[in-house]
């Protein structure tokens, strides 16, 4: 497996964990993780037969059918999650994985979520605190020029200021992420050059990645 990011996602996952690979796509990440032994067990889902049969394809290839069992499931709705601890929510919009979550039956068993969204971070990090989820880690992967945000959640309850939401609480005190928060910075400030008038919340957001650029720096 060449890709950064799940391989980044992998590295989140004990050998102890029994885990639901939600829209697994190709398999890819299922497929890893077996064969480097590193879950309990693992199922592999997703919405449809159509995207489900690229990963059995692929499942197939390996011959690893025995170990990787799938199941097509809108989200978690035609899953029984009693024997399993952990999930993998990866390449999805905010909006949706939070749809996913929703039903709270299915998490009782679930100690731990991993979460690759592809938007709205603030609104992701405050769904899952709601929800009873505090965030263990996170880290940034950049591949192929864009930076992916993987978040290791797990069952507990705590408080986060606005700036630790929106940035991370954890990311706004690693300084290998001061890279990122300069792209992010250089880009909004390109944005806000562009616009007819000022924009507060775009600015705030600038004076925000500043002091956190300024605080990794020191």
């Amino acid at each position: 497996m060449k890709s950064l990011r799940l391989k980044a996602i992998a590295n989140f996952i004990d050998s102890h964990d029994a885990v639901i690979d939600v829209g697994c796509d190709h398999g890819l990440l299922s497929i890893y993780l077996v064969e480097h032994q590193k879950c309990f067990k693992i199922l592999a889902s997703d919405i449809n037969q159509n995207a489900l049969n690229n990963a059995i394809n692929n499942i197939k290839r390996k011959h690893l059918e025995a170990k990787i069992p799938t199941i097509i499931s809108d989200g978690l709705n035609s899953i029984n999650t009693k024997s399993f601890n952990t999930l993998i929510l990866s390449g999805m919009g905010t909006t949706t994985i939070l749809k996913i979550l929703s039903n709270k039956s299915k998490l009782l068993s679930i100690n731990k979520i991993i979460i690759q969204s592809n938007n709205n971070l603030f609104e992701l990090r405050k769904g899952l605190l709601k929800i009873g989820y505090l965030i263990e880690d996170e880290l940034i992967v950049r591949e192929n020029n864009i930076d992916y945000i993987i978040i290791k959640f797990i069952k507990g309850k705590t408080i986060y200021t606005s700036l630790e939401l929106e940035f991370g609480p954890i990311l706004i005190n690693k300084k290998s992420s001061v890279n990122y928060y300069k792209r992010q910075y250089y880009k909004y400030l390109e944005i806000k050059n562009k616009l007819p008038k000022e924009n507060l919340e775009i600015v705030n957001r600038i004076k925000n990645l500043k002091k956190i650029i300024n605080n990794l720096e020191k």
